[in-house]
């Protein structure tokens, strides 16, 4: 096969990349020096992360100058995400680094006023101008299609700016700002989304650059989108709990309130509930069109080194095939292997992403952090292991994994906690809770409530919210839409509806009656109640818009 190389310099997740590149017929060569780069025909630039960071990190190693020259050279380039970023002369996110200049713009952070930031999710790239003039786009972007991005800072467009120096330009809308999705001029290329994660439609955009179809003939029946059909779509996520049963074997199961044990008869001690094998199930929710696969590992595999845990093996296999965000959770934390060699929670985290991950869900270990984080006097420690991880790969690469639930009073004034008033009282009539966060799995209740933890992680530097409850969990009857409010009225990163999803009504209730980003489903997927296609086809119904499966595109 064919050769392009590729250059990482700890850029998060590129086994994903290396995948997709492989996918569409190309041998992956590494530049591990600045040397390496005179022998590069076709260069791809990825990044994930801090701006100041990863520019930092390519000045150091001596990439910089070399990179402009293999531009200035006219061989093929593309850059991907703090690729693109890279382009431009700097970005608000670190003032004091620069970029490689080659265009005069610099990139800002998205106004978080009226909208989530990071910028998480499917969103357009559109290329109007040539798409208008002659029906053709670049590199096989389509106006129809949605490409994943996430990221909080951007170039903002301004009609003509670019396009009059000889750029291609694809744009996206987010709130009421419209920023550069993707952009082309003579041998560069460069997205701020990332192909590698947008399924078919991203998959087309690195063969195309590959093969070097700069510009691309559409279909007749290919329109563009009106404002309506424009703009960041709602998420559905597919998520697996993983554990060994009792035969060893890994499965994937759900339970009831967290209970994954078969019940037998009266008893409730029969075997885990096996509703499946990990790879198979995501690779089937991919192809149904789900946005998102996280896997939550409920098995803490402590008789073997950290490097053999099985759930690294998992991760590697559904990248193979699964072209969307893969998250996984559990054991996320400092530790010690079994050799006795002290193990940090970044380490934990590296193995993970280098492995497939593009994101680390972390639960216990965050309420535990957000206690001491209120004990200091809400002062940062620089050490748990949401800031090490987000220091080094960025906000947007952790989640928190929160699992609350309800705590009634008879008055606000009964608790130094955060209350609601709810239209669910208690079975004693009471109309006032608050939420209290759990741990291990939501048998160990802690004295603090949902809206601390939140406000917590969000200064720690999360970058999502992964927000379960305990109450709905396994009841089918609905999201706790109450509790979404609340904690989405409280911060300003991504917020993930998750528990008690059990038909696509609750889907649609969760989007048009709270803010929420994204909405999780496990058991309605597992039992095969309902495909992901179902629960999107009952979205797009009501008015809201989705991004199509795999088998549409």
């Amino acid at each position: 096969m064919p050769t392009v190389h590729l250059l990482d310099y700890v850029a998060g997740n590129v086994r994903s990349l290396v995948n997709a590149i492989n996918k569409v017929g190309y041998n992956v060569e590494w530049v591990k020096s600045p040397e390496d780069l005179k022998n590069a025909e076709k260069l791809i630039l990825p990044g994930v992360g801090h701006f100041g960071h990863c520019l930092s990190q390519l000045s150091e190693g001596g990439y910089l100058e070399p990179i402009r020259q293999h531009i200035e050279s006219g061989k093929p380039f593309m850059g991907i995400c703090v690729g693109l970023q890279a382009l431009f002369d700097g970005s608000e996110e670190d003032p004091n680094v620069s970029g490689l200049g080659l265009i005069q713009m610099r990139m800002r952070k998205f106004n978080a006023d009226a909208k989530s930031v990071p910028h998480i999710g499917w969103n357009s790239a559109k290329d109007i101008g040539i798409y208008t003039s002659s029906n053709k786009t670049f590199y096989g972007l389509n106006p129809n299609s949605k490409y994943y991005y996430v990221h909080s800072y951007a170039a903002f467009h301004t009609p003509g700016v670019l396009e009059e120096h000889g750029w291609s330009v694809a744009t996206a809308t987010y709130g009421e700002e419209e920023f550069i999705g993707a952009i082309a001029r003579d041998n560069i290329f460069a997205t701020q989304f990332h192909p590698e994660k947008s399924g078919h439609a991203g998959l087309q955009t690195i063969r195309a650059f590959l093969n070097g179809d700069r510009f691309q003939l559409l279909a007749k029946d290919v329109s563009v989108p009106d404002k309506q059909k424009d703009g960041l779509t709602r998420r559905v996520i597919a998520c697996l709990d993983v554990r060994a049963n009792d035969d060893g074997d890994l499965v994937v199961t759900k339970g009831d309130q967290y209970d994954v044990r078969e019940k037998t008869g009266v008893d409730a001690g029969g075997e885990v509930r096996n509703l499946g094998k990990p790879i198979d199930m995501a690779k089937k929710y991919y192809e149904q069109g789900a946005d998102e696969v996280t896997f939550l590992n409920i098995t803490s595999f402590r008789n073997c080194p950290v490097a053999d845990t099985p759930m690294l093996e998992i991760l590697r296999r559904t990248s193979e095939t699964v072209f969307v965000p893969l998250t996984i959770g559990g054991g996320i934390k400092d530790t010690v292997d079994t050799d006795g060699t002290h193990v940090t929670a970044l380490d934990v985290a590296t193995m993970y992403f280098k492995s497939g991950a593009d994101k680390v869900s972390i639960g216990s270990e965050a309420v535990l952090a957000a206690e001491e984080y209120y004990e200091a006097g809400e002062k940062l420690s620089g050490k748990t292991a949401i800031e090490t991880i987000s220091s080094a790969y960025g906000n947007q690469a952790v989640v928190v994994s929160v699992d609350p639930k309800r705590v009634y009073v008879d008055r606000p004034e009964d608790t130094s906690h955060h209350t609601i008033k709810t239209t669910h009282p208690s079975i004693a009539g009471q109309n006032f809770c608050w939420y209290q966060c759990t741990i291990n799995g939501g048998r160990g209740a802690r004295d603090i409530d949902v809206r601390q933890l939140a406000l917590a992680v969000e200064a720690m530097g999360a970058g999502e919210i992964l927000l379960n409850c305990i109450d709905r969990d396994g009841s089918n009857s609905g999201f706790d839409l109450e509790l979404i409010n609340d904690v989405k009225a409280a911060i300003k990163i991504p917020v993930i509806a998750s528990s008690g999803a059990g038909a696509p009504e609750h889907f649609a209730e969760v989007f048009e009656y709270t803010a929420t980003d994204a909405a999780l489903g496990a058991g309605i997927f597992h039992r095969g109640e309902y495909t992901v296609s179902e629960v999107k086809d009952h979205l797009r119904s009501r008015g809201l818009l989705v991004r199509s499966s795999e088998a549409e595109s």
